[in-house]
């Protein structure tokens, strides 16, 4: 029985192979040929992705002549940023954008509302070590910090729970303000985002003319080219 599964193992991991090499010589034909069809090559050769198609192609390759590079094949999964390319998502680096400086015009705000629930982790954890003990699970302060911040959360694996009825007011009253916590970073980031979108800002960052991106959000015209954005 065991020598059955094994062969089929065998078989499986060779089917495997075949196909992987059948992938790796379309690509390097694909990769070939991209090469031929341009006038400049370095162009794509020297590119981002044109450097990604080439670490994707190389592991398998290697593998003919150096012992232990069969890891490197993990390599290949960098062809996947082409989805990026095909999705012509760079246009929405925009919304991203908008996110990204919501963050951090309120950097403040949310650096002293983390501290405010670092602080209170430790008070409830303090306060829970000393209610319940260790033979109700809360052996240490490091370790009633942890019920604290997953009851906080609402995460609530419940490793470790209350026993007495005291620590059971406390803990519903932490249920509670978890919510509470929750919303209030949410709440920060939404209003910020939703500012930055009611200020006169192009839908699409992406230069039409060049393709050119990475424009300032008060930008009306491509800094390359001269061409309104937008249009």
């Amino acid at each position: 029985m065991l020598e059955s599964v094994e062969s089929i193992d065998k078989k499986h991991h060779k089917l495997l192979d075949i196909l992987e090499w059948i992938i790796t010589i379309l690509f390097t034909f694909e990769y070939l040929a991209r090469i031929i069809s341009l006038k400049k090559p370095s162009t794509y050769i020297f590119s981002f992705y044109g450097i990604i198609d080439l670490l994707s192609l190389l592991p398998k390759y290697l593998s003919l002549f150096f012992l232990g590079t069969h890891a490197l094949v993990t390599l290949r999964a960098l062809r996947l940023l082409r989805v990026f390319r095909i999705l012509k998502l760079p246009r929405y680096l925009g919304a991203s954008r908008r996110l990204v400086l919501a963050l951090k015009s309120n950097r403040i705000k949310i650096a002293v509302f983390l501290t405010s629930i670092v602080i209170l982790t430790v008070i409830l954890g303090t306060i829970m070590y000393l209610i319940e003990g260790s033979e109700n699970g809360f052996t240490s302060i490091p370790n009633s910090m942890y019920w604290a911040i997953v009851t906080l959360t609402t995460v609530g694996y419940g490793d470790i729970s209350p026993q007495t009825p005291l620590g059971k007011l406390i803990a519903s009253v932490v249920m509670i303000l978890g919510y509470a916590i929750i919303a209030v970073p949410t709440g920060i980031v939404t209003s910020e985002i939703t500012r930055h979108e009611n200020t006169p800002v192009h839908e699409n960052d992406e230069c039409e003319n060049c393709k050119t991106v990475k424009h300032s959000e008060d930008a009306q015209f491509c800094f390359k080219c001269g061409k309104k954005l937008g249009d």
